[in-house]
């Protein structure tokens, strides 16, 4: 697998993940109707550091490393990951995350802050913890699933 920084050659492969990952209501706050002009200026926005992971040359991921917060909470990095559905469980969001990891050490940030990790998607908060984020919070009903109705989530942070 391949790991490099996205570029506007990316941005169609880049929203052909995340039109499937919203849709699905199970690990992102935004609505399956999201335009792909609203979620690609999200996405790929200046701010933050944009990247795409490859197999074979396909893009099969994305995620982007950002400011948690501004000012004197800039320190502290913010990421948001997203897979191709007909590759989980094959290793791409682990490869994500460890890259990711080690590219925010290299920007400068100390730490790392995931605002808002569904407590239904077992599979993330497995992953993240198994790549050292510990629990910090628990947000009641803070996502209001379609179907499920309305979901915890955690704060998940690491020292990096």
């Amino acid at each position: 697998m391949e790991i490099r920084k996205a570029t506007k050659a990316d941005h169609e492969a880049i929203w052909a993940i995340t039109k499937q990952v919203i849709a699905s209501c199970e690990s992102f706050v935004f609505a399956p109707d999201t335009s792909r002009e609203r979620m690609l200026a999200f996405w790929c926005n200046r701010k933050k550091h944009v990247f795409v992971a490859l197999v074979n040359e396909r893009v099969v991921g994305t995620f982007y490393i950002s400011d948690n917060q501004p000012g004197l909470g800039a320190h502290v990095a913010n990421a948001g990951y997203m897979t191709d559905p007909s590759f989980e469980g094959k290793g791409v969001g682990s490869e994500m995350g460890l890259f990711s990891l080690e590219e925010a050490r290299r920007l400068g940030y100390k730490s790392m802050q995931f605002n808002i990790v569904l407590k239904s998607n077992e599979r993330a908060v497995k992953l993240w913890q198994r790549l050292g984020f510990k629990i910090v919070g628990e947000v009641p009903d803070v996502f209001n699933h379609p179907t499920k109705g309305l979901i915890n989530s955690y704060i998940m942070w690491q020292k990096l």
